[in-house]
């Protein structure tokens, strides 16, 4: 039912999540980079869903997120038995950051007319410790799309909403959520039907036919307009 791999990100894909510009600085720059891309992982795949209500989490393990809440309220790990170093500050003064960027997340087959909200978003946390939740809501309107010449496509268009939940509040409340990205989906009970048509072609021949009437009628009018005024002139002049 579902196909997930990760993998470290390409270069451009780290140049795309990180907005780097200027990508043609040199060979310095990109090594730089390459460094800095073995820090992050892109996770890609597919999952079959039943057109009901779920969520989609992708975010630390239960076990890290203990530990670094130990860390960040009493500044090192209290979970584990032993005194080493690595039990005591098991992040080596780095706490995991969960800063991520969506390159895509389709939702059914691409709707052309419509935008999709959850391509290429940043869910930047900047609140010092990099460790948050980015919650959001989708919620999925089932969509017949036909095109001219085309049999129809079923699709969904997306509407969506997001905020960051802080450790704070996570630890507070007790939730059990965990810290990373929470997609939150559900379907409406309505269903929309986008069609698109052409005219057809007496349609266009006959609005062409009055277009060209209307325009002779208008040049036979103003032309006459203009015989009579020259023609009324001259024989006042006589």
């Amino acid at each position: 039912p579902y196909t997930f791999t990760k993998r470290m990100p390409t270069l451009e894909e780290y140049k795309t999540a990180v907005g780097t510009k200027n990508t043609n600085r040199g060979s310095s720059n990109n090594s730089e980079l390459q460094k800095q891309r073995r820090e992050g992982c892109t996770v890609s795949g597919t999952i079959h869903i039943p057109r009901v209500g779920g969520t989609l989490s992708v975010s630390v393990s239960p076990d890290a997120w203990r530990r670094a809440t130990s860390v960040l309220a009493f500044g090192m790990d209290l979970t584990g038995g032993s005194g080493n170093t690595e039990q005591v500050d098991p992040f080596h003064g780095r706490l995991p950051n969960v800063t991520h960027y969506v390159h895509d997340v389709t939702f059914g087959a691409p709707f052309p007319p419509g935008t999709n909200p959850l391509q290429g978003a940043h869910h930047v946390m900047d609140n010092g410790s990099g460790v948050a939740l980015a919650n959001v809501a989708v919620k999925l309107v089932p969509t017949t799309y036909k095109r001219t010449f085309h049999s129809e496509r079923e699709t969904y268009q997306a509407s969506v909403s997001r905020h960051i939940v802080e450790p704070a509040t996570l630890a507070a409340q007790r939730s059990m959520l965990l810290p990373g990205l929470m997609i939150t989906y559900d379907f409406t009970p309505l269903a929309v039907r986008h069609v698109e048509k052409r005219e057809n072609v007496f349609v266009f021949l006959s609005s062409l036919v009055g277009i060209v009437g209307g325009v002779f009628v208008t040049v036979g009018l103003v032309s006459g307009c203009l015989v009579n005024s020259a023609q009324a002139v001259a024989k006042k002049m006589d």
